[in-house]
């Protein structure tokens, strides 16, 4: 196959899979629960708010926008397109969200319920705070070493409430 022939299918690879993504927004249910007080919370106490993803920014858009959350996230890093290399635990998506919010990486916090994430996070030197959305990432995401662990998104907003 030529370079150019590989070159097209690895597009149209790419746009089926955004296709299927954002197609399953419309039956992908809620926002985790506590996580839109969360999001409320980090704006009124004037954190600057990405979401980075291993899925397209095109489907993270699409869900933000079904559920009205597009106007507190300022900015979107879905994975890079034809490159599955720079996906997390890669910190790519998180170097260029924080690059596009004009804030030092190290001064980030992520949080996220995937292994990959504390990984990504702790490979800048950023914070990971691990969401264990399932009894069993308690213990992986302690022995990953967490900044922190929390069982309910809930608990972000309540931090972020305390902080003067």
């Amino acid at each position: 196959m030529s370079h150019a022939a590989n070159a097209d299918l690895g597009h149209e690879v790419e746009r089926a899979l955004t296709a299927a993504e954002v197609e399953a927004v419309a039956v992908a249910g809620d926002p985790t629960p506590g996580g839109v007080t969360a999001l409320e919370a980090a704006r009124e106490a004037g954190r600057s708010i990405a979401v980075v993803s291993n899925n397209s920014a095109d489907c993270v858009r699409a869900f933000l926008d079904r559920h009205g959350l597009s106007g507190h996230v300022l900015e979107i890093v879905g994975r890079a397109d034809r490159q599955p290399d720079l996906m997390k635990p890669n910190p790519h998506s998180l170097i260029t969200a924080a690059q596009k919010l004009g804030i030092d990486v190290t001064r980030c916090v992520l949080i996220g319920d995937s292994l990959t994430d504390i990984q990504a996070a702790h490979t800048i030197g950023a914070a990971a705070i691990a969401y264990a959305n399932k009894p069993h990432k308690h213990e992986l995401f302690e022995s990953a070493g967490a900044d922190s662990v929390i069982e309910a998104m809930q608990s972000i907003a309540e931090a972020l409430q305390k902080i003067p």
